[in-house]
């Protein structure tokens, strides 16, 4: 009786769901490559299998994210939910035997990530560690100070936020051959690029934040003859707080985008973008998914670290309490 009642719980719903999904896209992988032996194989017959293994797919995905209790459970979701992308991934294009050009293998791209990891180290340092890092600051840093400006002198918004706002308007591809002609061919003008596309967003989550102090809130800093700057160290800043952390989320995407696009326009042989564009061009499509695969992870990493710093700047606010 026991085991019946552990057996019906939702714990063990899902670890039997993500078993028998498993056990399932592993007899059906063997079954492929035994039918891809014969001389008349067609793919046809198969599609009723996949369609089994989708299935419980799904099933095992729905079960494991609908548990609740453990901190892990979302992670173990997102990492099975992942780990059947990548299989039905490898299976479609082995079934139907799609060119690479069109899209290669994740067991062909992880091949050149291993073969070619020191090419895409180098290309990582010349994009993340100098274009969109110092972009990024730059970019963000200004744009805080400018709306820190503007709130403290209104008089600079009717002059600055017009000029900020034409920043945001111009077009990527339009700025990066300007700014590869006034700072050359190297990491600067990229870093350049990225100042200009993290500006914007940061100067408007800086002046929203300041101004989402309550009446009642600054009424009390002024019976405590607070002045502007201690109250906006006080308590502006730290009610602010989400606003810029989350122009700060956006801004790592956009500073990572705004460098790879850059370097189209005119890059040395190193970087991001100068491999794609370049290995595209030589019909290289494992290295240009590689180069996409570790611009991808940078990103994730960049957000998943500046969610984990905001949880513990500003823990004591509702919008991160209720994460």
């Amino acid at each position: 009786m026991t085991f019946a009642r552990d057996a019906s719980t939702p714990a063990a719903k899902a670890i039997f769901a993500v078993v028998a999904g498993l056990s399932l896209a592993a007899a059906f992988w063997w079954l492929v490559g035994t039918a891809q032996q014969q001389a008349d194989f067609q793919p046809m017959p198969l599609v009723a299998p996949l369609l089994v293994v989708l299935f419980m797919a799904g099933l095992s995905v729905r079960r494991l994210a609908a548990l609740d209790g453990r901190p892990w459970y979302a992670t173990a979701t997102a990492a099975l939910f992942g780990l059947w992308v990548l299989y039905f991934w490898q299976v479609g294009v082995t079934l139907f035997n799609v060119p690479r050009v069109l899209l290669p293998a994740p067991a062909w791209i992880g091949q050149m990530l291993v073969d070619r990891w020191d090419t895409l180290a180098g290309d990582w340092v010349q994009t993340v560690g100098k274009a969109v890092l110092v972009g990024w600051v730059v970019g963000s840093g200004l744009g805080f100070a400018v709306g820190v400006a503007i709130d403290r002198a209104p008089f600079l918004q009717r002059g600055l936020l017009p000029l900020a706002s034409l920043t945001s308007t111009v077009p990527l591809v339009a700025v990066a051959p300007i700014m590869v002609m006034w700072f050359g061919f190297e990491w600067p003008s990229k870093a350049a690029v990225v100042v200009l596309m993290t500006f914007f967003p940061m100067l408007v989550a800086t002046l929203a934040g300041l101004q989402a102090a309550g009446r009642l809130e600054l009424e009390l800093m002024k019976t405590y003859a607070a002045g502007y700057a201690r109250t906006l160290r006080d308590l502006r800043l730290p009610m602010a707080m989400p606003f810029i952390f989350s122009a700060l989320k956006v801004n790592a995407t956009l500073a990572l985008i705004g460098a790879i696009v850059a370097e189209f326009f005119g890059s040395p042989t190193v970087g991001l973008g100068f491999r794609i564009s370049t290995e595209a061009a030589r019909m290289n499509m494992g290295l240009v998914w590689g180069a996409i695969v570790v611009a991808a992870v940078t990103g994730s990493v960049a957000y998943a670290l500046l969610v984990q710093l905001e949880r513990r700047v500003a823990f004591w606010h509702p919008s991160v309490r209720s994460k």
